[in-house]
């Protein structure tokens, strides 16, 4: 059944699976030592920089842990928005992870900025407080908004006056640049993010991500602590050939557009109905909006989505790179109804 419940529901685009397929013959080294990989880390060095280290991990959470540990150590503490995944869907793995504290900062769209976290900032050098070290932030945002490659340089600037590191969960990266018209380089490497968490299972990979460690200074250590979080594949080249397949002929860009292009028509449709109000901005393939309770049980008994504020009757609708036009309209018709 078709939903709008999340753009990890999808299936794998047809591309990515015929990669798989031709990765998927005779033998080959493992962890990493295979021509997939091999392949799949110059096209993502030729896709940022020369300089980056991509290390590919099973999951988003995996991910996260293994960016934030590279940055921390357990007496330093992590900023993050309070509607961050790392905060509130990742059952503690951050904390268990590395140790650190987690500093939740409340935002009225998902965004952080210097003034929002400037009140937090304290105790340096205090030995009674956890030392402020590393800026958690999601692209797309946990609200569906997207930081601006100004926004973004604000806060990078202000985090390394300030002695922290800068890790981007780009789950949804690709959305942001295809809202934006800018390169992955663009809204990462030049907006001086430290390491990225460059994801694709929400945008027609079947599974996986890949760590990218842009600041050298970061570089030494991160295969050891990726094997030391149980996030190196041994068959790693099922992991690796997706990457090649997603950046060759700008399939990720393409994908991540088509989805952003069905929300905003479903955007428009939901508009026009006067018991719907938007509680975000629609930037992207995610779209925040209250209806009645009534109207919200009724679509419940044929689509699956999620509450997002279940006392405020808000919810959630996510599009996904295979969502069609016939998708969003047999939806408008049955809330019509």
């Amino acid at each position: 059944m078709r939903s709008f419940a999340s753009d990890n529901n999808s299936g794998v685009h047809p591309l990515v699976m015929e990669a798989l397929n031709r990765a998927n013959i005779d033998h080959s080294l493992g962890y990493g030592d295979d021509k997939w990989t091999e392949e799949a880390v110059a096209k993502i060095k030729d896709t940022f920089t020369p300089n980056c280290v991509p290390l590919f991990v099973f999951n988003g959470t995996g991910s996260n842990v293994v960016a934030l540990q590279l940055m921390t150590r357990p007496y330093h503490s992590i900023f993050c928005a309070e509607t961050a995944h790392i905060y509130v869907d990742e059952c503690g793995s951050p904390v268990k992870m590395t140790g650190c504290q987690i500093r939740p900062i409340a935002t009225p769209d998902g965004k952080l900025t210097p003034e929002l976290m400037q009140p937090y900032l304290h105790g340096f050098g205090d030995q009674h407080h956890s030392q402020p070290r590393a800026l958690y932030i999601s692209q797309c945002t946990e609200l569906g908004t997207i930081y601006t490659p100004e926004e973004l340089k604000r806060l990078t600037d202000f985090a390394h006056l300030n002695g922290m590191y800068v890790h981007m969960d780009g789950a949804r990266i690709a959305n942001a640049c295809a809202a934006l018209n800018l390169t992955l380089k663009e809204l990462t490497v030049d907006c001086g993010v430290d390491i990225l968490s460059f994801g694709g299972t929400k945008n027609g990979l079947m599974m996986g991500e890949c760590v990218i460690v842009f600041n050298k200074d970061l570089q030494s250590e991160a295969r050891f602590i990726r094997k030391q979080s149980a996030q190196l594949a041994s068959k790693m080249r099922y992991l690796s050939c997706q990457f090649t397949a997603y950046l060759t002929d700008n399939l990720w860009l393409k994908n991540a557009s088509h989805a952003n292009a069905m929300a905003a028509i479903l955007y428009a449709e939901l508009k026009k109905l006067p018991e719907v109000t938007f509680t975000q901005k629609a930037e992207s393939n995610q779209l925040f909006l209250t209806m009645p309770r009534l109207v919200i049980d009724r679509m419940l008994e044929s689509y699956f989505f999620y509450f997002w504020n279940e006392e405020k009757n808000e919810i959630r609708l996510v599009t996904s790179f295979d969502t069609t036009e016939e998708d969003v309209g047999e939806f408008i018709r049955l809330l019509k109804r």
